[in-house]
């Protein structure tokens, strides 16, 4: 098949995880600031909950767009998936960020939802480290 280079693709895929990698980061010190007030029995800064939601909504869009970026790139280039353990890693960040923002939206609610939000997270950093070790070197493939 004579298919057009895929390396704009990429560069938003690197783009993408970048800013997916700052998101995140930017959610564990908002989330920190909101447990540690918690913590303390003070009342958060009004700001920080809303902040933490829109920086949460914009992970899973960033993470949706890095899905849907994998899969028509990896079937444009090679017609079928799973080339690599960056799929497992992948679907599982997927999964775990999906959790995260369920279990985040629903905490008012049921509270035990917040160790599942936290403990979720935790994992998701390990998932993070290890598709962009992965996805670095799926990248390095296409590149000229």
């Amino acid at each position: 098949m004579n298919l057009p280079s895929f390396l704009w693709l990429w560069r938003i895929a690197a783009w993408s995880m970048g800013l997916s990698l700052f998101t995140y980061f930017l959610l564990a010190i908002s989330g920190t600031w909101m447990l540690y007030f918690r913590s303390m029995e003070r009342p958060r800064p009004d700001i920080l909950r809303p902040l933490h939601l829109i920086l949460g909504s914009i992970l899973v869009l960033l993470i949706l767009l890095l899905l849907g970026i994998g899969i028509v790139g990896t079937l444009g280039e090679y017609g079928k998936l799973g080339q690599s353990l960056h799929l497992i890693f992948g679907i599982t960040v997927v999964v775990l960020v999906l959790i995260s923002a369920v279990s985040g939206s629903k905490i008012n609610r049921y509270s035990w939802l917040r160790f599942v939000h936290i403990g979720t997270n935790l994992l998701l950093l390990l998932g993070l480290i290890s598709v962009t070790w992965t996805g670095w070197t799926v990248v390095q493939k296409y590149l000229p």
